[in-house]
């Protein structure tokens, strides 16, 4: 006798359908957290323009959320605390000149006046004119470290971050900033670069400051004094190695301590 052949029981398609999906998302998931990871690792250039070595960056300052409400509050604080607001003009009481009443009050047929300071007559006082005042707004420490972060993230994902190895070794020459600068391959015509140096010695200071200052579109300003107005009014920022640090130090450590 055959043996009959058990029926298999049909396997539905939306069920496979839903497994595949599942699977995909995982993959998918996966791959976006490699991504990530793999996005906040920097190259690192020697003075000639070879990858030396691969740094990891710190996720809370180069993966931080963006957030453009609050850069555009630092950056509208920090160019309203460069105003000197030192403008000054002379009313008719501050303007030189005498107080004696020009003609008589009646029967010439003109317009009545006093003195000649009037702000009617040349060099006479300024109605309304600026006068010395205070700008300033205010930030708290909180905020500026959020946006200097959402700054950096901003180049880190356009990819406007380089970090060099080498600089505090360089002597003071400016031809020899120059050929550094056209190893990284940066274009003389697009140069727009803030250089942030670690600033942990005067010296080390100084010979980048004087082989970098007479370079038209480079900006040298210390890791620690950083901002978001600086971190985002160029092309480029050129990281020394040891201002990764520095930065690590100053901000993680003050968001640490708030």
């Amino acid at each position: 006798m055959r043996k009959r052949r058990e029926k298999q029981m049909p396997v539905r398609k939306s069920k496979v359908k839903s497994q595949r999906s599942k699977v995909q998302l995982k993959t998918q998931k996966l791959r976006a957290r490699k991504a990530k990871k793999s996005s906040l690792a920097l190259d690192v250039f020697d003075t000639k323009g070879k990858v030396v070595r691969s740094v990891d960056l710190p996720k809370e300052i180069f993966g931080a959320k963006i957030n453009k409400q609050l850069l555009a509050q630092a950056v509208r604080v920090y160019l309203a605390n460069q105003r000197k607001g030192t403008a000054s003009t002379k009313d008719r009481g501050e303007v030189h000149g005498s107080t004696r009443k020009i003609y008589r009050q009646k029967g010439t047929g003109r317009a009545r006046h006093g003195s000649k300071k009037a702000p009617i007559f040349v060099h006479g006082g300024i109605v309304f004119g600026p006068k010395p005042r205070d700008f300033s707004l205010k930030i708290s420490k909180k905020m500026k470290r959020l946006a200097l972060f959402s700054a950096l993230s901003a180049k880190k994902k356009a990819n406007e971050i380089k970090a060099v190895k080498g600089l505090d070794n360089l002597e003071p020459k400016t031809r020899l900033m120059v050929d550094v600068l056209n190893n990284l391959g940066i274009n003389e015509k697009d140069k727009n670069i803030l250089l942030v140096s670690s600033g942990k010695s005067i010296k080390e200071l100084e010979n980048i400051y004087r082989a970098a200052r007479n370079i038209e579109g480079v900006r040298i300003i210390n890791a620690e004094t950083l901002n978001a107005y600086d971190a985002l009014n160029n092309k480029l920022i050129l990281l020394m190695e040891r201002a990764l640090d520095t930065i690590k130090e100053k901000f993680i450590k003050e968001g640490q301590d708030a």
